[in-house]
């Protein structure tokens, strides 16, 4: 697998690519000041431009000042030496919700009643299902 991502395939050209991204982002944030560096994304590399990517218009026009500073920094950086400019993007990052755990509450008789319906069953996925419901009782 490794030679599959290291090799000059298409696979291994993207391999080299998102790792040279990664440098570069990962290089200008090391240089940012802190409340800069988490809104600050490399997003790809196009005839010599470098598309930065922030999520609020205000780091935008903060990017735009610093340009010469920025490519004097990604001019240190081996493989970057050909970046002549940046294309500017705002993409408004949204978190990731994490969907709210649903936590069953199950009385113990009626834990009982649905394993005892579980044993009268013949029907192996009907069964199985039961089971399962009648294993969410709190049993202390």
């Amino acid at each position: 697998m490794s030679r599959l991502l290291e090799g000059r395939g298409e696979l291994g050209s993207l391999m080299r690519t998102a790792r040279m991204i990664e440098r570069a982002q990962q290089h200008l944030r090391d240089h940012l000041p802190e409340e800069v560096r988490e809104h600050l994304h490399v997003g790809g590399f196009r005839d010599g431009r470098l598309t930065l990517i922030t999520d609020r218009a205000v780091w935008l026009t903060w990017l735009r000042y610093e340009q010469r500073r920025l490519l004097g920094l990604l001019h240190q950086l081996h493989g970057f030496e050909a970046v002549n400019g940046f294309q500017f993007k705002v993409r408004p990052v949204r978190p990731v919700k994490v969907p709210l755990r649903q936590v069953r509450d199950l009385p113990l008789h009626a834990a009982d009643e649905l394993a005892s319906c579980a044993a009268d069953v013949e029907d192996p996925r009907l069964k199985r299902a039961l089971e399962r419901l009648a294993s969410h009782a709190e049993r202390h």
